[in-house]
């Protein structure tokens, strides 16, 4: 569902319904300020420092949307994946989504995660052009899981733009990566209507 702002303090909603005329969500990716949840984390020892998220959620360059409490135990086991209809300002920019966790007492838990770069939004080695302010549908791989979010908590998913330094910042100029040293501020819109649908697929075991 549509959402008055970013961050947690919005209204966004995980449902199960196909999206219906639902206003677009916005928010601006500056390269100087990413996400950083996993910076200096030792990537070996990623379940130790699966840190509450909702300091994350906070941001206003994070889209939240949040399913009603469960009423029944949820078992995901299987490949997960996002498919986005989005559009920035920039000659290219990335979108990142996380599957999330929430328990009753509101505490965030990851529960997986992925990134897209636009401009290799079909899935090959060759990059293809960004032309600002056009709709592109993206699919962001969530890789897969095997996890039981417990009757009385919910779903949760976020859509940003950056997971420093797990990923190489996108500095939104459409240089080679590891290259460019200029950066510039991404406007970027989410898409969740009839006619440009965003949702998750997740593989959902017969528990």
């Amino acid at each position: 569902g549509g959402m008055e702002q970013p961050g947690a303090g919005g209204d966004g909603r995980l449902s199960w319904e196909p999206a219906a005329d639902e206003p677009a969500d916005r928010f601006l990716y500056e390269p100087d300020r990413p996400l950083t949840c996993w910076l200096d984390a030792n990537l070996w020892e990623a379940a130790r420092h699966l840190k509450d998220r909702r300091p994350l959620e906070q941001r206003a360059d994070v889209l939240v949307y949040t399913s009603e409490v469960l009423d029944r135990d949820l078992e995901i086991t299987g490949p997960l994946s996002a498919t986005l209809h989005v559009s920035t300002s920039a000659d290219d920019t990335d979108f990142t989504v996380a599957l999330v966790d929430v328990f009753p007492d509101g505490h965030a838990h990851l529960i997986q995660e992925g990134v897209r770069r636009l401009r290799y939004r079909d899935g090959g080695r060759e990059p293809a052009a960004v032309e600002p302010g056009r709709t592109y549908q993206i699919g962001v791989d969530l890789w897969a899981t095997s996890y039981v979010v417990a009757r009385g908590h919910r779903l949760r998913a976020e859509v940003s733009s950056s997971n420093f330094d797990r990923y190489d910042r996108n500095l939104n100029t459409g240089d080679d990566s590891g290259w460019g040293t200029e950066r510039a501020v991404a406007a970027q819109t989410v898409y969740h209507d009839g006619r440009r649908p965003s949702y998750l697929t997740v593989s959902i075991a017969d528990r």
